[in-house]
């Protein structure tokens, strides 16, 4: 099928909700591939026949063990074909679906299965299972564990996927499609805990219909193509992951799973060539570094990327471009820009910005370059998004126009407000926090935003995470912070200062480039943090953030932290932001040094 000649509404199955999508698809778009993942050395492919027959033979497993309409399976696990077998196979069996980061502790996963209520619960391999091993017994609503790499031997306590999937198979096929026909609109499909940035998660109830209409708003951008290779690293546990998903098997494109690895995001992108990447700002800006920070001359780069960007854009509107300025282009297109698409493998027509801001810098590099990232906006609350830039309507820096269907206002004190049918129904088991956010069908995002006279959203601030000096300036944070992580050299940037006399950072460095900076200047790897040229780099950048601001917004002060910050280690959410709570009060010794010094 070519994307051109044929639109969303005629790709799409016409599914009433995500039970009945898979079934759909497969009668839809049969032997297309609908999933490529690795086995071994080896890609393979999973048809739209295949992905259904499985997942109907999890959800019978699943009625054949008693699970009934309405109650709760988790999924425990990375992003790999089982992940969506046992999610479909679930909604399938008209029951709901909870998701788990794979990163979570034994603690976190506590928290969601008891707070949910979860009756079974889908763990990945041996690592998972010694989590729920871990705290079962203080889980009484936990019945059956079901695994998708069984441990050698087997597992007393845990029933293989592969055996569940020949329970299913015994039962009469009837009842999977009453089971699937059953499902309303209103129920639930999902129950997706967020972050946690600011205490402990929320579990946002989040409906077929909500997904269902997100999905249509979501193809009637003309995002995805029904003849696309889709590369998700992104976890499956995570809103955007699942929309990306949904949108894809409905209109019949292949997803490829990732390795496991984020070192081999690179490699896997250029080995599979595909034509969309949805990500968050953390890996664009290392693919930036990768593509930057062996530039010989830095003028010439930004010369170059500032010619790319013109050039680019009056193409886009159709205007003519002088030969001479033509000629430069394709020069400069042959020596750089080539090579910074081959990075993602030559043949991506979109990647896709969500879940943090993302520098306007490095969106201008690769749409020089011709590797188009589209900012967009959303949260869990919103069925994952609610605005977005596409290839035809976009402004750099903003987050987009909203989706067709869904309001955008701005509240008096600033913040965003959002309303639609992708509105989320409420937090499970939490009506206070429920009431605060939802205020007459509006969603109270929590981010402070404004929106220009064409309808596009520029994201300002976080409300709560609004630094007010002692001096009473309201200054936001993330703006210096991305600006300090264009640096080579650093990996994460925290600037505080609230209350206080004037702004600090705690800085952090990537150390995928530590032994490069090691070797340049003739030191150990385990020297560089403390060694003067690396303070003179960081200092550099530092300087280069204040001169771009005024002097009360600038940075007076900064910290190299030991390590960087990680999900393990409990500053980072899945999906890279940073819990700035979790990092002031972790270094909160070493930020009062700074202001005592």
């Amino acid at each position: 099928m070519e994307s051109g000649t044929v639109s969303a509404a005629e790709l799409s199955t016409g599914s009433r909700t995500m039970a009945d999508l898979v079934v759909l698809a497969a009668e839809k778009h049969r032997q297309r591939t609908a999933i490529k993942h690795k086995v071994g050395d080896r890609w393979v492919d999973v048809t739209y026949d295949e992905l259904a027959d499985t997942v109907k033979r999890a959800a019978l497993g699943l009625i054949d063990l008693g699970i009934e309409p309405g109650e709760k399976v988790a999924i425990l696990s990375n992003t790999r074909p089982e992940w969506t077998y046992a999610n479909f196979g679930t909604l399938g069996a008209g029951a709901v679906t909870v998701s788990i980061y794979q990163t979570n502790s034994p603690q976190e996963c506590h928290y969601v299965l008891h707070h949910s209520e979860s009756r079974a619960v889908f763990v990945e391999d041996l690592e998972q299972l010694e989590k729920i091993r871990a705290i079962r017994d203080e889980l009484p609503n936990l019945e059956f564990v079901i695994v998708f790499e069984p441990p050698e031997g087997g597992a007393d306590d845990a029933i293989a996927f592969s055996e569940l999937c020949e329970r299913g198979a015994r039962l009469d096929e009837a009842r999977y499609h009453e089971r699937v026909e059953s499902v309303s609109r209103d129920d639930v499909c999902l129950y997706i805990y967020t972050s946690g940035t600011t205490g402990p998660p929320k579990a946002c109830i989040l409906t077929h219909g909500n997904y269902r209409d997100v999905t249509t708003m979501t193809e009637s951008q003309g995002t995805i193509a029904g003849d696309e290779l889709i590369y998700l690293f992104l976890p499956l546990a995570h809103a955007f992951a699942l929309l990306i998903q949904f949108v894809s098997f409905d209109l019949g494109s292949a997803v490829a799973y990732w390795e496991k690895d984020t070192q081999k995001i690179v490699p896997n992108l250029m080995e599979l060539h595909p034509t969309y990447f949805p990500s968050v700002p953390r890996i664009f800006e290392k693919i930036y570094t990768l593509a930057t920070s062996n530039a010989p001359d830095r003028e010439a780069l930004d010369r170059a990327v500032r010619l790319g960007l013109e050039v680019r854009l009056a193409d886009a509107r159709g205007e003519e471009v002088p030969s001479e300025k033509r000629a430069a282009f394709e020069k400069a297109d042959q020596e750089l820009f080539s090579n910074v698409r081959n990075l993602f493998g030559g043949r991506l027509k979109q990647a896709v910005s969500g879940a943090a801001p993302i520098a306007k810098e490095i969106l201008e590099f690769f749409y020089a370059c011709g590797v188009p990232v589209m900012e967009g906006y959303g949260m869990t609350e919103t069925s994952t998004v609610a605005s977005a830039n596409t290839l035809e309507d976009f402004r750099f820096g903003s987050v987009g126009k909203p989706l067709p269907g869904v309001e955008a206002k701005i509240a008096d004190d600033g913040e965003l407000l959002l309303r639609g049918p992708n509105i989320f129904k409420g937090y499970f088991k939490n009506e206070e926090a429920t009431r605060e956010t939802l205020e007459d069908g509006w969603l109270h995002t929590g981010d402070l935003g404004r929106i220009d006279e064409d309808g596009f959203i520029y994201i300002t601030g976080r409300k709560k995470d609004i630094i007010i000096t002692a001096g009473g300036k309201n200054i936001t944070p993330a703006n210096l912070e991305n600006s300090l992580k264009q640096s080579r050299w650093i990996s994460q940037a925290v600037v505080l200062g609230d209350r206080r006399p004037y702004l600090v950072a705690l800085i952090t460095l990537d150390p995928e480039e530590i032994p490069a900076f090691a070797q340049m200047h003739g030191l150990e790897p385990d020297q560089v943090r403390d060694s003067e040229q690396m303070r003179a780099e960081i200092q550099k950048a530092v300087d280069k953030v204040n001169s771009e601001v005024g002097r009360v917004e600038q940075i007076k002060k900064f910290k190299i932290l030991p390590h960087d910050l990680s999900q393990e280690t409990g500053e980072l959410t899945p999906t890279m932001k940073v819990k700035r709570n979790v990092v002031a009060e972790k270094f909160a010794a070493d930020v009062e040094a700074l202001y005592a010094s």
